[in-house]
């Protein structure tokens, strides 16, 4: 059997053993393509003409009998089927790679697909003379370049939707490589560099495609592709300018998600189902605090809006239980004022949220404050109404256990309200404590209500030896699974710590023995005081600390000490940085995900680790003089007394 490779520079063997030189002569080699290629043969006259164009009739048929001789020898007889008329390659002598690429896409199989893509079909050769022949081959060119760039954007795809974007780039890029006129490769590098941290890599890279088309074909991108870039450049950006450098010297990255890609394909998948279907459904993230609900949900909504949809999220604290409608209202002020369509719901809803919040004054002037209004419940769903007429909705909670019961059961009646809108409620969420409205919603899940629920186990062992590798690549096979395992006693398989304990080896922290698996039965992460912690976790969480500017490191234990959530105008007080210099530090401790940012402030990732930083990073006396200045800023703490 022959096999030839026609992706790339073309390559062939025989039997398993190279080529002789004389089936490597451009025309023999042309016509044995050509003739795998014409499963249901040739006619001699055609192929006379193709391959010997300049030749008398006689010389180019005794040309064309010689060169079948030739496949028949590394063939076999039987293989070449020479009649007086026609001739005929048996389908099994010969095995091309763009065959084998196009049956691996008929059936989905995306990466083995990919791999075997290594450049344009049988790139660099031609046949000098048999233009015929170079027509053919261009033709042939462009049908597998197109094949070649789908493969490649599908499998990109396959892996942003399973969290791998920084992967999902490279592969991509290839497509864009291919063929640089293809806004699907685009589309594709742009999502796939905004997922893996750098949009404003993705927007150089729209730019750029939009000269091309102008200086080569005299046009513009698409509509899609022009609105997925205007969602790009209006999406906040979080990635710090300046990244503090690890002990190797290299810029400190997020890792991507690992451990969670058949959660994150099952989440998306029934979003896809919602905005196709044109109906209402409810993503629900269940875990411990630690197991990684944030940045689940994260990933799952950063695909959300890069795929069309407006995405106004919150994030509850415990205090917000106390406060009636404080979740809606929180709702209405995370950007769902500037949705498509919005201008046309009922004015009373309208004049609900100006009378409450002034980013809806300053959108909505001309309304008066006194006129009629609504509750912020049923205004936040006639405000849905309108927007779901022009885009798909999600409204988005973090730790929704501590929603206001007012608030959840709001949300809840918008499932009905909106049912045959492109509408999503994506909910992250604790057991503890329980809530009986969210028990509703698991329950009615798969009944009468669309959706999914996801519940987030500790990583597994082969998900925390995939992240030894990423953070460790200096590290042999054998050391990588030791230290995976001694993380897996110290963090408990819960992707918080166990991030930082990687991150802290890195950086040259000695894991020691340390008696007992942890945490205790029973208990969970918030529930556990820093002093319960492995010593190791602590010294990760100090040395990941280290690891920020010093005024990240500044500004983060400030923020420690001033309660759940910490607007930047009284942490700019506190810490005495005007909120021009503050807000560059926030992203880089935003970026390192110690905190979030929702509108109504930010807030740590995890109360625990809040405590640590809070009890290890001050002193006694600057603990005091914070609180004292937060005090006169008028700022509420929620620090445990043996920490003041």
């Amino acid at each position: 059997m022959i096999a030839c490779q026609t992706l790339g520079r073309v390559e062939l063997s025989v039997d398993g053993g190279p080529a002789p030189p004389e089936l490597l002569w451009r025309k023999h080699l042309a016509l044995l393509i050509y003739l795998a290629r014409s499963p249901r043969g040739r006619s001699r006259e055609h192929l006379v003409g193709l391959l010997w164009p300049e030749k008398p009739e006689a010389a180019a048929r005794h040309s064309l009998t010689e060169a079948i001789g030739v496949l028949r020898r590394h063939l076999g007889e039987t293989a070449v089927d020479a009649s007086a008329s026609h001739v005929r390659v048996a389908p099994d002598a010969v095995r091309l790679d763009a065959d084998q690429l196009e049956t691996l896409a008929a059936s989905g199989e995306w990466e083995a697909a990919a791999r075997m893509i290594a450049g344009d079909f049988l790139e660099g050769f031609s046949v000098p003379g048999a233009s015929a022949f170079d027509h053919w081959l261009e033709t042939e060119r462009s049908a597998i370049r197109n094949r070649s760039v789908e493969v490649l954007t599908s499998y990109a795809d396959l892996l942003i939707r399973q969290g791998q974007a920084s992967e999902a780039v490279s592969v991509a890029l290839r497509a864009l490589g291919l063929d640089a006129n293809s806004e699907r490769a685009l589309r594709s590098t742009m999502k796939s560099l905004v997922l893996a941290g750098d949009p404003a890599g993705a927007v150089e890279k729209y730019e750029r495609f939009c000269s091309h088309l102008r200086r080569e074909l005299r046009t513009a991108p698409g509509l899609d592709t022009q609105a997925l870039a205007e969602r790009i450049r209006h999406e906040r950006p979080v990635r710090p300018t300046l990244l503090p450098k690890t002990k190797t010297g290299d810029a400190l990255l997020r890792l991507p998600l690992v451990g969670r890609e058949a959660e994150l394909s099952r989440l998306l998948d029934a979003a896809d189902a919602a905005r196709l279907g044109r109906h209402a459904a409810v993503l629900v993230i269940e875990g411990d605090s630690g197991t990684g609900k944030t940045r689940l949900s994260e990933e799952l909504l950063a695909r959300l809006r890069l795929d069309g949809a407006v995405v106004p999220s919150v994030r509850a604290v415990e205090a917000d239980q106390a406060e009636e409608w404080s979740g809606v209202i929180a709702l209405a002020r995370s950007g769902l004022v500037h949705a498509q369509g919005v201008a046309a719901a009922q004015a009373s809803a309208l004049m609900t949220f100006v009378g409450l919040l002034s980013e809806w004054r300053e959108r909505f002037p001309a309304l008066p404050r006194d006129g009629p209004t609504l509750s912020p419940g049923r205004a936040l769903s006639e405000v849905l109404r309108a927007a779901t007429e022009e885009q798909p909705v999600a409204l988005a909670v973090d730790d929704a256990q501590w929603l206001d019961h007012a608030s959840l059961l709001s949300l809840l009646a918008l499932l009905r309200d909106l049912a045959s809108a492109p509408f999503l409620i994506v909910l992250a969420t604790d057991r503890h404590p329980p809530r009986a409205e969210l028990d509703e919603v698991r329950t009615r899940l798969g009944r009468d209500l669309h959706g999914a629920a996801v519940r987030l186990s500790p990583l597994d062992a082969s998900a925390l030896s995939s992240l030894a590798r990423l953070t460790l690549p200096t590290f042999s096979s054998a050391e990588i699974e030791r230290v995976a395992r001694r993380v897996a006693i110290d963090s408990a398989g819960l992707p918080l710590l166990a991030v930082e304990l990687f991150q802290a080896v890195a950086n040259g922290l000695d894991l020691r023995d340390t008696p007992g698996a942890w945490p205790e039965q029973f208990k969970t992460l918030d529930q556990t005081l820093p002093g319960e912690l492995p010593d190791t976790v602590v010294a990760a969480i100090r040395i990941g600390f280290r690891r920020l500017t010093p005024t990240g490191q500044r500004v983060l234990s400030h923020a420690a000490l001033l309660g759940d959530r910490i607007a930047p105008e009284l942490l700019s007080r506190v810490v005495g940085l005007p909120v021009d210099e503050l807000m560059p530090v926030l992203d880089e401790l935003e970026w390192h995900q110690w905190l979030l940012c929702e509108p109504r402030g930010y807030s740590f990732l995890a109360r625990v680790v809040q405590q640590v930083i809070a009890r290890d990073m001050l002193t006694p006396g600057q603990r005091r003089r914070v609180l004292q200045t937060a005090g006169r800023a008028g700022v509420q703490t929620s620090l445990p007394e043996m920490m003041q």
